[in-house]
């Protein structure tokens, strides 16, 4: 239980949802459908699910109104069940400030500037000439090198590497010359980082990751990059130098983007996908063979070779 409660009615109001059974049923957290018990509520946003609501012990089930008349208990009636789950579930919160009491250790480099608001995890590490707006969280041993800027109402969660060097060397006889990196990390309002994420800030121009953005853990964004407005990213995924991309990107898991390419507004691009050209219209792109015995597999890519070189 997360120690706070709600009556339906509360919830109900909170997501302007219609309020279907007893409005003073008390609700003490939130649970999946399949797993729900007495006062908790659950949600139905993905029909593969549906099969459960028959069963569930739910004293609430947040509900679509095409799937009304399927509902056998209390519910909230809405158009968006999960996206009323999402604005339920800052409802329980237990610890908005994970750190409040901890001992905390960080460095903060004397250019940088953090709003008041802002909360700092443990062995946090905020190098020169970085800015971090109001309301924004860095979680615990993350790294802001430099040149980073952080606007408001962002969360970077454990582990980040933000304003990194970017991965820029001149070949040269004796070997390789290192180019140094004089750009900025610019992240907008509202966006979200996961774990274990490196992007680097930019070579001379900067690198911009801007308003809503979300990334998953373990994705790499190199020097740079433009990732447009409220684009999602799922884990391990990488996008090389100099890319820009429009906004309402979405890139499922173990996907990349190759360098200094350019990707229209509201692009899909499936999981363990490559983007090699341009993307100049709006669509689904997906790259994925599936697995085949190898044997098998050597005669595949001999067809698609073929089909490809019609």
């Amino acid at each position: 239980m997360s120690g706070h409660s709600y009556s339906l009615q509360d919830l109900a109001s909170e997501v302007n949802g219609r309020l279907v059974g007893e409005p003073t049923t008390e609700i003490y957290s939130i649970s999946t459908i399949q797993n729900a018990s007495s006062g908790c509520i659950s949600f139905l946003a993905n029909p593969k699910y549906k099969k459960f609501l028959s069963d569930t012990q739910a004293s609430a089930v947040i509900i679509s109104p095409e799937n009304e008349s399927d509902l056998r208990g209390s519910g909230i009636i809405v158009d968006d069940p999960y996206a009323a789950y999402a604005i339920i579930s800052s409802m329980f919160v237990i610890f908005k400030n994970p750190y409040e009491d901890m001992v905390k250790s960080f460095a903060v480099h004397e250019s940088s500037i953090i709003d008041d608001s802002a909360i700092l995890g443990p062995n946090v590490y905020i190098g020169p000439n970085c800015i971090i707006g109001a309301n924004s969280i860095i979680h615990a041993n993350c790294s802001l090198v430099m040149n980073v800027e952080i606007g408001k109402n962002s969360i970077i969660h454990p582990n980040s590497v933000l304003g990194s060097d970017g991965f820029g060397y001149a070949p040269s006889h004796p070997g390789y010359v290192k180019i140094e990196q004089l750009g900025k990390l610019i992240v907008g309002n509202s966006v979200e980082i996961g774990a274990s994420c490196t992007i680097d800030r930019g070579a001379i121009d900067h690198t911009e990751i801007h308003d809503g953005v979300k990334l998953d853990n373990q994705v790499h964004i190199a020097h740079n990059v433009i990732l447009g407005k409220n684009s999602a990213i799922a884990a391990s995924c990488a996008i090389a130098g100099s890319t820009v991309i429009g906004k309402n990107l979405q890139m499922g898991g173990l996907s990349g983007i190759l360098g200094h390419l350019e990707i229209c507004d509201n692009v899909l691009i499936g999981a363990h996908t490559l983007i090699t050209k341009n993307i100049t219209d709006p669509g689904d792109y997906v790259g994925i063979m599936p697995a085949q015995e190898k044997k098998d597999w050597a005669k595949s890519s001999v067809f698609i070779k073929k089909r490809n070189d019609k």
